[in-house]
């Protein structure tokens, strides 16, 4: 990298810092860090999606409505732009949902359409080898990210990434750091589900997962609702009630390539 872009880039990064920047007893929250996402790229909403191994945690912030229903819209159905942005590495670029040049989320895209998304934009967030999940972006009109915007989303993931790590820094191992609890939704019921259902059809918590999504999804409910059922008993998967498996989804197209920044 030129020492002119490093330059840039290190006043970017600086710039979002003292964003992050908060006076007061309570600090930096997820709810503050989804906001400064949203404000630092100049989008309509933004939000950050936490994900490990293949499997998707749940939403650790959203600026409004419509990103909220994006994330629940990635989180039941397992694909959208932040699942490929981990899963691939690199951003995802969609411009034009309504009208885009490869038809890559058919269950994802109607649905976000109607809910006023016209371009959406995932970033993977990572520390060194570390995956953490992917920073989503979306515009109520259609349209690519300018030079700038796409420059402020990388840093501006990089620097979510490393506020994320720091704020879990301070918590006990195997729980959620306050900072990070404030406005977050882990969907800690369909993990439990998950867990259940791989017991109950002798198969990987991934593949228990799947079957979850595609239960939700054939028969239009929420996926938290059926992992509900599950724990519950209402709802086993090993009696043949639940209706077979799918395949894995498929990996994100591998010739896709981000636009330049």
């Amino acid at each position: 990298m030129a020492a002119s872009s490093r330059h840039v880039s290190g006043e970017r990064r600086l710039r979002i810092l003292a964003e992050l920047v908060v006076e007061g007893p309570n600090g930096l929250t997820s709810q503050r860090l989804g906001e400064v996402c949203q404000r630092v790229t100049g989008v309509t909403g933004a939000s950050i999606m936490l994900m490990s191994g293949d499997v998707v945690r749940g939403s650790l912030c959203a600026t409004d409505e419509v990103s909220a229903m994006v994330e629940e819209l990635q989180y039941t159905l397992g694909e959208g732009p932040c699942v490929d942005a981990y899963r691939s590495d690199r951003p995802v670029l969609e411009p034009d949902l309504v009208d885009p040049v490869h038809m890559r989320w058919v269950a994802f895209g109607p649905p976000a359409i109607e809910a006023g998304v016209r371009a959406i934009f995932g970033f993977p967030m990572r520390v060194g080898v570390v995956r953490l999940g992917a920073l989503n972006l979306y515009c109520d009109r259609p349209g690519t990210l300018s030079d700038d915007q796409y420059a402020d989303a990388l840093v501006m993931a990089d620097v979510a990434a490393s506020a994320i790590l720091s704020m879990q820094a301070g918590a006990q191992p195997g729980k959620i750091a306050e900072e990070l609890a404030v406005g977050a939704d882990f969907q800690y019921v369909v993990h439990q589900a998950a867990g259940m259902v791989s017991e109950q059809m002798d198969e990987t918590v991934t593949q228990a997962l799947i079957r979850l999504r595609a239960h939700a999804f054939s028969n239009d409910r929420h996926l938290d609702d059926v992992a509900a059922d599950v724990v519950a008993h209402r709802l086993r998967f090993d009696d043949g009630d639940a209706g077979p498996g799918p395949a894995p989804h498929p990996d994100p197209d591998p010739d896709l390539k981000p636009e330049p920044a």
